[in-house]
């Protein structure tokens, strides 16, 4: 699906096929307009259900604390775990609201920091490039940003014609979105001035890669698009960070300063720079970044599996 091919409703969407589906939407709307702060204590109490049915996951999630933080105690490590599940819970609640919420009721929960600077940023036309994480907040992510502004997401559509129909709607209320395949596109909006957010820190992968230093880890697989679009492009690359505030009122929507000096024809240098930026972002809140991936799936020729 190219950017400009929307998902339209079809009748084929009420085949009884698909009723689980409008039930599930049904319910996630349902579930938005609870108040928010039972929607957060809800959220805690659906992660820890989901550590101790998921037990493949929670592995996942042990394995990559122990890679990156070998210097934390095998406490630490448990409590940071248990936290990190209790947020992949308030996720599913957060992608409700990032979906449902009306504006008013998005706004009065987002302190916004660092936003005065991007108008100046943009003056002289150059696309601008967001680096942001998997963290769990990562659908109000963007609804938070298209608030203030435009930007193009990059996006890997759902097999599910109607749950991806939902999704798309969703995720488009101020925002647009480029399918992750295509390339061209995300140049092109980068090259006319646009704003575009991706998240390069996952392991996406033995395709357009190298390896470089991720936390603890010495060569973790690491996608070299941030530098292909930056490079094709002369944009601006800039880290955007959302972190939950601990005392529950909402969110702070940072934008951090320029990765200036940006090594655009290196894509060595690229990956680490960004690389270093990723673990930025994750310090301020580790126990909501997305550790339930297996970030070190990939390894060099020679090196045993990372996971079980």
């Amino acid at each position: 699906m190219s950017n400009f091919d929307v998902p339209k409703f079809s009748l084929s969407f009420l085949h009884p096929r698909y009723l689980h589906t409008w039930l599930g939407v049904l319910l996630m709307y349902l579930v938005s307009w609870l108040p928010y702060r039972l929607q957060r204590m809800l959220g805690r109490k659906l992660g820890l259900l989901v550590m101790k049915i998921l037990k493949s996951r929670k592995k996942v999630a042990e394995r990559n604390l122990e890679l990156c933080f070998p210097d934390l105690s095998v406490a630490e490590r448990e409590k940071l775990l248990k936290e990190n599940f209790e947020h992949a819970g308030l996720a599913v609640f957060e992608t409700c609201i990032a979906w449902f919420w009306p504006d008013w009721r998005v706004r009065r929960h987002i302190t916004y920091k660092g936003f005065e600077k991007l108008d100046a940023i943009r003056e002289d036309g150059r696309g601008v490039m967001l680096i942001a994480i998997h963290s769990y907040n990562i659908e109000i992510t963007a609804r938070a940003f298209g608030l203030l502004t435009k930007g193009y997401g990059i996006y890997r559509p759902n097999t599910n014609p109607v749950f991806e129909w939902f999704q798309y709607l969703g995720r488009t209320r101020q925002n647009g979105l480029i399918d992750r395949l295509d390339v061209k596109q995300t140049i092109r909006r980068l090259k006319k001035g646009d704003v575009v957010w991706l998240a390069p820190d996952h392991d996406y992968g033995r395709h357009r890669y190298t390896w470089a230093p991720f936390f603890a880890v010495d060569k973790a697989c690491t996608t070299t698009g941030t530098s292909l679009y930056a490079r094709a492009s002369q944009c601006r690359v800039i880290p955007l960070s959302l972190v939950r505030n601990s005392e529950g009122t909402g969110y702070t929507l940072t934008l951090e300063p320029e990765l200036e000096d940006f090594p655009y024809g290196d894509e060595q240098a690229a990956a680490e720079r960004v690389n270093k930026a990723i673990e930025r972002s994750i310090m301020k809140a580790p126990e909501q970044y997305m550790w339930l991936h297996k970030r070190f799936k990939s390894r060099p020729d020679g090196e045993p599996p990372a996971y079980d």
